[in-house]
């Protein structure tokens, strides 16, 4: 895969789609976190069934803490792991309130310092909240950089680095969401439909698919 085949990916999906977003719900960099934290191993759809009964009764950390694990549990028990997930977001509004005036920190540190938050969580924070070039590499992100050929790596730290390294600086900041979205509908785990896609021309998987 070189510059320019990567290039010409990326103007094709910003040409068909120039200002993607996570399709989490959320109103405030805090509503996204949450989200983001809630929506590991379980689907958008199903965080924002959860979070759409949630939001409206709270939506501030001190809020959301004020529920307690147990009152949390009630608007998230759809969701996978949703027990480990309420103690976390619970802790999370905790440290909010009492060392960031419940305001959702905008560096890698702080949020990686928050219960339920790993590397992944906060580069989906930085990026869709504040706006930074970062990489979340989810297993779609993954699939689709090997599968492609964009940025083969062996596990996710390596595809993020040489995601961060390939993708031209013109599309680093959208780049996350065009692979997700990628991965999600057209680049799909089981069989890929790449009758349909847009980038077949330019994609370096060996067993292309008819559909």
């Amino acid at each position: 895969m070189n510059k320019q085949k990567r290039y010409e990916i990326f103007s094709r999906w910003r040409d068909d789609n120039p200002h993607p977003t996570t399709e989490l719900e959320y109103s405030s960099p805090f509503e996204l976190l949450i989200a983001v934290i809630l929506s590991a191993q379980a689907t958008d759809v199903g965080v924002n069934k959860a979070t759409r009964k949630l939001y409206p009764v709270a939506n501030t950390p001190q809020a959301i803490y004020d529920l307690g694990v147990d009152g949390l549990k009630e608007y998230i028990k759809t969701i996978g792991l949703f027990n480990a997930k309420a103690e976390n977001v619970i802790k999370t509004c905790q440290m909010l309130v009492e060392l960031h005036d419940s305001v959702v920190p905008d560096t890698r540190e702080a949020l990686e310092a928050l219960p339920g938050v790993g590397r992944k969580t906060a580069n989906v924070v930085l990026n869709t909240a504040f706006g930074q070039p970062t990489m979340a590499v989810d297993t779609h992100i993954f699939r689709v950089s090997n599968r492609t050929k964009i940025a083969p790596g062996k596990n996710v730290n390596e595809v993020e680095q040489k995601l961060m390294r390939f993708i031209p600086k013109a599309f680093i900041l959208d780049a996350h969401h065009w692979l997700i979205l990628h991965g999600r509908y057209v680049c799909v785990a089981r069989k890929p439909k790449c009758g349909a896609c847009m980038i077949e021309d330019l994609c370096e998987f060996k067993d292309k698919t008819e559909i």
